[in-house]
């Protein structure tokens, strides 16, 4: 069994995609995931399958699609390497809360910063499935757009601590 880690992606923000956490925990225990748990409204669920992540992939967006009527991308990753993600944030004196890591499905092409446009105060770093963000005067005032991002999730620092704490302990 391998614990896993999926991130929603638009569930939840701003009056989009509305997912109670309890449907989103019954749509894994009906797919036969174990030890499932959510965390916070967002679209955050730890479990433990014997499947691979593509399978795990492809089974929560079919299930997601069927329920919410519309396409629900997810981002997955295995409880190994939500740790790995957490550990590898380039910028630890950052504050946890302003920093998030967006999720993809395969690592950023090379020429990912350069088309970052409405850059202000905010750095930005590539990782393997990830880009990282820190947003100096917060992610509220930023008018950073990065073109990429479109396809992926993005989480806080101190959301993925939490997920990786829950998807360690199953």
């Amino acid at each position: 069994m391998t614990s896993y880690v999926a991130l929603l992606r638009a569930v939840n923000v701003g009056g989009t995609g509305k997912l109670p956490m309890t449907e989103l925990k019954a749509i894994c225990v009906a797919e036969g995931f174990e030890n499932v748990r959510t965390y916070i409204a967002s679209g955050n669920v730890v479990f433990s399958t014997g499947r691979s992540e593509l399978e795990v992939k492809v089974a929560l967006e079919k299930r997601l699609a069927a329920y919410a009527g519309k396409p629900v991308r997810v981002a997955v990753r295995t409880a190994k390497e939500i740790k790995e993600v957490l550990r590898a944030n380039p910028f630890p004196d950052a504050p946890p809360n302003w920093t998030v890591a967006i999720f993809l499905d395969s690592p950023p092409p090379a020429d990912t910063l350069d088309l970052v446009k409405g850059r202000q105060d905010e750095e930005v770093r590539l990782g393997k499935r990830e880009i990282y963000v820190a947003f100096g005067a917060g992610m509220g005032r930023s008018k950073l757009k990065i073109p990429i991002e479109a396809g992926g999730t993005a989480r806080n620092i101190n959301t993925i601590a939490k997920l990786a704490e829950l998807a360690a302990a199953i």
